[in-house]
């Protein structure tokens, strides 16, 4: 089992309070399953829609393509730019797409082997944060899921440094992780939570106003569950956003790669026609 339920039930056996603590951990867990439901939801359609998108160029350039363009070739006619083009990725595709897929199978291979590495991982999940949008969504994930751990931990009695210890290892981002390390540290030292969450600038300033809020008013759990909602709430909104912007710039895209692929055929039909009129 993860350290957090061990922790949180061992809270539960010495407090005498088993059977609540056991439900705040029930409630914690729905929650996080349908806040994963929800993203996973959200992306479901953009996702169907590329895979659908990729397949028609796929087929336009290894199929439509060749049979249209080559009774341009055979008359000898200059072809424009665009049709060129158009042609050598339509062979390119042909001839050379098993190897393509081949290539970008074993670069998927390589990387996920070399995130295995804790190294390259850090390296990766520290520019994964500095992308504009990716970023703060992927920092309120994490955060949503920390404050949540935390909360049931604290609340439950565990002491700070062992909720710290646990509540790291539901971190799915490695720099987060190495943050959380420095946060604990800190801690240990005698700093309070809010200001050592502060000082690493990788937690959102909401938790750590809050965080401030719950240790000067004793109510540290209850903050932590507002900031985890709070943050949750925010993984909807840009859950929703980033696929509202998702949808309409793949249309887009996928409507621009017909257009030219219809332009390539329809050029040298269009330039014979005027050398006849």
């Amino acid at each position: 089992f993860p350290e957090m339920y061990v922790a949180t039930v061992a809270a539960g056996e010495n407090t005498g309070d088993l059977g609540g603590v056991l439900s705040k951990l029930a409630d914690a867990l729905e929650a996080r399953q349908a806040l994963q439901q929800k993203v996973s939801a959200a992306f479901i359609y953009p996702a169907i829609v590329t895979l659908v998108a990729l397949m028609v160029v796929i087929g336009l350039l290894t199929y439509v393509v060749p049979q249209v363009v080559s009774v341009f070739e055979s008359s000898n006619q200059e072809l424009p730019t665009l049709t060129v083009v158009m042609i050598a990725l339509s062979d390119l595709l042909r001839d050379w797409g098993w190897l393509m897929a081949l290539v970008i199978a074993i670069a998927v291979y390589l990387f996920r082997n070399a995130l295995k590495n804790k190294a390259f991982k850090l390296k990766f999940d520290e520019f994964v944060l500095t992308i504009p949008v990716v970023g703060p969504f992927i920092r309120a994930v994490n955060t949503a899921r920390l404050a949540s751990t935390l909360s049931i931990l604290v609340g439950s009695g565990v002491p700070i440094l062992k909720a710290l210890a646990a509540a790291n290892r539901t971190l799915g981002n490695s720099a987060l992780q190495l943050a959380m390390v420095d946060v604990q540290e800190r801690v240990k030292e005698g700093s309070g939570l809010s200001k050592a969450m502060g000082k690493s600038g990788l937690f959102p300033p909401v938790l750590t106003h809050l965080v401030a809020s719950g240790e000067a008013t004793g109510q540290l759990a209850a903050m932590l569950e507002r900031a985890s909602e709070s943050q949750r709430t925010e993984v909807e909104r840009k859950a929703m956003w980033l696929t509202s912007l998702m949808e309409p710039i793949l249309i887009l895209v996928m409507g621009l790669i017909v257009l030219l692929i219809v332009l390539a055929v329809m050029m040298p039909i269009i330039e014979v026609n005027q050398l006849i009129q």
